[in-house]
């Protein structure tokens, strides 16, 4: 798996979409596939910015592999508050934009856009990874 570290702020998003960018066009990803993952990854490390270390500083760590079959593993390692964002309620899409409650969209979008998601809480980490066939 290749990494990178960076600091859990928003400035470092630029640095996360860089490398996970390269990844995949290392890897021949379908541009619309590849769009999908670059807001996938926007999404998670916004909210890993924003919430995991209030109000102190710490790492996130990015992770990208590959499988010979196409899978491409994307994940997130944090230090910070324990917090599983797949427990949030999915917003009813139904009501109009105006009407519902603000946040949880974009978590939303990504449980959407990758085939396989998931989060658990291990050694003091948060841990999320998130799953898309880049072959089809």
């Amino acid at each position: 798996m290749n990494t990178l570290t960076v600091k859990a702020d928003i400035n470092s998003l630029n640095d996360v979409l860089s490398f996970i960018t390269s990844e995949l066009e290392a890897n021949d990803c379908p541009a619309k596939v590849q769009m999908q993952i670059e807001i996938s990854i926007e999404e998670i490390f916004v909210n890993i910015a924003h919430y995991a270390y209030p109000p102190k500083e710490g790492d996130a760590v990015v992770g990208f592999e590959l499988t010979d079959d196409g899978i491409i593993s994307i994940t997130f390692t944090d230090r910070g508050v324990p917090y599983d964002p797949l427990k949030k309620p999915d917003p009813d899409i139904t009501v109009p934009a105006s009407e519902r409650k603000i946040g949880g969209l974009g978590i939303y979008m990504t449980k959407q856009s990758m085939d396989k998601l998931w989060y658990e809480y291990r050694d003091g980490q948060n841990i999320l990874t998130m799953q898309k066939n880049i072959r089809g």
